[in-house]
């Protein structure tokens, strides 16, 4: 019996590495989009860069991850079933909107994908609603915050250097833009890259590997490297899209973008707050790019990020309950 429980927290564990691998593909080139996009640094010397400070972001705090793996469902209720329907529902909802070049929301996905499976395995009564009251301020910080953070900061620097000539503002933002894209990188690491170290962790105390939640320094290497490298194989859908299709940026714009989302991500961080890096980001640009005319944003690319979002939910907790469902009726409690 052991051997067979040991065998299945093996498979639930792999789904969560390839979870937070998708998350690599579809969030974490959120963090270094415009950076590239300004053509400030190459596509491979950002993705290392990513990698290293999401590793460094994630090694910062752990208060998010207590958040995701004891805030959301209570461990009592739940087995290694929901677990493992919660990170299908994440990998096929997020590999079919990369597929599509939309940026989605892990951070939403995850927590839509362990209430569903909560739902589907122990009813109501495993949800905690404190932790979705935490989602939901995430939700506010990451849209208010990062589209007025992001508009604000463009106005003041247009403010700050209306006399400079374009080439010297190029110049000097070409330079910030590191600095700023390497803050977003640490507090995308601080933040998103927490919560599926959260639901390893969770996973192997379900498992029988930890007799109480804790997170071991290995689990956040092994997850935030699995991040690293997913970011390296397939997200260039997405820095496409956040990049050039939502608004044409230069340098001192994703300066901006990228140093209001690192902001609004670090202050929810602080707070063990979990929200949508995605989200954030995109707004930011939205409201930097809103500055120089409303027009000067694809508003028809930015619906359907939106509108991607908003699937999110529903999407990733359905796919998430009926797996849980089917995993229950086939290998059982």
């Amino acid at each position: 019996m052991m051997s067979e429980l040991n065998t299945a927290s093996l498979v639930v564990l792999a789904l969560v590495l390839a979870a937070e691998f998708v998350n690599g593909w579809t969030d974490a080139p959120n963090a270094i989009a415009t950076v590239v996009s300004t053509r400030v640094l190459r596509p491979g010397t950002a993705v290392l860069m990513a990698t290293t400070l999401n590793i460094a972001g994630a090694f910062s705090g752990l208060a998010v991850a207590q958040t995701i793996g004891k805030g959301i469902v209570k461990a009592e209720a739940i087995g290694l079933p929901t677990i493992a329907g919660a990170m299908v529902g994440i990998v096929v909802w997020s590999t079919l909107a990369w597929w599509r070049g939309l940026p989605t929301s892990e951070s939403h996905g995850l927590v839509a994908g362990l209430t569903g499976a909560a739902f589907a395995s122990a009813g109501a009564s495993a949800l905690l609603w404190a932790g979705w009251k935490k989602v939901l301020v995430g939700l506010l910080f990451s849209t208010f915050l990062g589209f007025g953070g992001g508009l604000l900061i463009m106005l003041l620097i247009y403010r700050l250097f209306f006399q400079s000539r374009p080439r010297t503002v190029r110049s000097t933002f070409g330079k910030l833009q590191i600095l700023s894209s390497a803050f977003m990188a640490y507090g995308h690491g601080n933040n998103d890259g927490q919560k599926f170290i959260g639901v390893f962790a969770l996973t192997l105390m379900l498992g029988g590997f930890q007799k109480e939640f804790f997170i071991p320094n290995w689990v956040i290497i092994v997850c935030a490297i699995t991040m690293g490298l997913g970011t390296a194989v397939g997200g260039w859908k997405i820095i496409r899209t956040m990049g050039l299709r939502l608004t044409k940026l230069e340098p001192v714009q994703g300066f901006c973008a990228e140093t209001s989302a690192a902001l609004t991500i670090q202050l929810a961080s602080a707070f063990g707050i979990p929200l949508s890096t995605t989200h954030t980001i995109n707004t930011a640009i939205m409201g930097v790019g809103a500055t120089k005319r409303l027009s000067a944003v694809r508003w028809g690319v930015g619906r359907e990020i939106v509108i991607a979002w908003i699937l999110t939910f529903p999407a990733s907790a359905l796919i998430a309950w009926t797996v849980t469902k089917l995993v229950i009726y086939f290998w059982g409690h």
